[in-house]
């Protein structure tokens, strides 16, 4: 199985199964290009995995996985990273038989809206049966790791990575500031900081549970505070990079940044955002290009919304085939399940963005330093003082 490393410089590589093989089974994560001198605990990595950790409320999988993280890598003896790949783990702890057997029973039925068709094309029958392997949600958990280590990277700089429930099945939160939504942050199971909108969401939610279906929705997320130059302009565009990291999240099906589809439907006059100056500071009027262009961050806020599938797995019977008899068949899967991805794959897509975050940081300051700009549009570029009007 190939690409399960991502980012250039950041360089966050995972592995590990939804259960694995035995009591020792787990999910693994090694991050390199940490800068050393980091002091780093399994504490300040848990609080990111307590986000996504499953069996917390009524819109989780009842798997009741604990999720403790463990640094077993690249700290060194005085408690700080020292910049060599830092390594952690988590062990899964809810692998019970009576699961296993479960999905024993159709492993060689396709489940629609899973992988099992396209795995069994790939590997054939050596294909990972056992709640969906590296298809399963479980995968993410690495990516949260590293996430929580690149947010603390991120933190130096004062750049903010926040996620939140933006519609479910129709209803829509409504706009708000950026304040108002870290003020609301996590204040609910599905992460919606409207809190008037949360609990309808939460109410159609289950409603669609008790049917035995599942539900979809959109996230949308913020990179605050992230400063102006970060991508490169062709192949690298900072939102292509991002799209590619999000993208890789399995359950996600699409995304669009600032006024996003809705540009298709606008005049040049009415997406372009209008400059002015703020303090000093070039700003922005509005945000139509979310936060970028030309494939470079433009200061503002990054702003994009994900698509995310229903949960796949439902209790409703569907058409399916037996790929070892290639007959048609009819599944009806008891296995655990989220009725909702909402209320934990936000933190995912967090991860995704901080790990593309600083992977952008490192390039551009590596570009930076060897480009030897002038100092005028350096300090531009991290908003302090203005280039000087020249006069010709």
């Amino acid at each position: 199985m190939l690409g399960n490393t991502f980012g250039r410089v950041f360089r966050v590589t995972t592995c590990g199964e939804s259960y694995g093989i035995g009591k020792g089974s787990g999910l693994a994560v090694i991050v390199d290009g940490v800068p050393p001198g980091m002091r780093i605990t399994d504490e300040m990595i848990q609080k990111e995995m307590d986000k996504r950790r499953p069996g917390q409320g009524q819109l989780d999988s009842p798997r009741k996985e604990t999720d403790q993280v463990h640094i077993f890598a690249g700290i060194g003896q005085d408690g700080v990273t020292t910049g060599a790949p830092v390594g952690m783990i988590v062990y899964n702890v809810d692998t019970q038989q009576v699961h296993i057997d479960q999905y024993r029973d159709y492993k060689d039925l396709i489940r629609p809206g899973h992988a099992e068709y396209t795995y069994f094309l790939k590997y054939g029958e050596a294909a990972d049966w056992c709640g969906a392997g590296r298809a399963s949600g479980r995968e993410t958990v690495g990516r949260v790791a590293a996430g929580a280590l690149a947010n603390i990277i991120l933190a130096r700089d004062n750049i903010e990575v926040v996620a939140y429930t933006k519609e479910c099945m129709g209803i829509r939160a409504r706009e708000m500031s950026f304040e108002e939504i870290k003020r609301n942050y996590r204040k609910n199971e599905i992460n919606c900081p409207d809190l008037e909108a949360a609990e309808r969401m939460i109410e159609k939610v289950l409603e669609i549970k008790a049917e035995g279906d599942t539900a979809g929705g959109v996230i949308e997320l913020i990179i605050h505070n992230i400063p102006a130059g970060l991508g490169e302009p062709v192949f690298d565009k900072f939102s292509a990079m991002l799209a590619h990291g999000i993208m890789s999240i399995g359950g996600v099906k699409g995304v669009e940044f600032g006024a996003g589809f809705k540009c298709s439907n606008m005049k040049g006059s009415e997406f372009n955002d209008h400059p002015y100056l703020e303090g000093g500071k070039v700003r922005f009027k509005t945000n139509n290009a979310g936060g970028v262009l030309g494939g470079i961050t433009n200061g503002e806020d990054v702003v994009v919304r994900v698509a995310v599938k229903p949960t796949p797995t439902i209790s409703i019977e569907q058409p399916s085939i037996n790929m070892m008899t290639m007959r048609e068949e009819r599944l009806k899967p008891i296995t655990r399940r989220d009725p909702t991805l909402l209320g934990r794959i936000y933190a995912v897509i967090e991860a995704m963005a901080a790990i593309t975050t600083v992977d952008a940081l490192f390039l551009d300051r590596g570009w930076e330093g060897m480009a030897r700009l002038d100092k005028r549009w350096v300090d531009l570029k991290r908003s302090r003082e203005p280039p000087p009007v020249r006069h010709t």
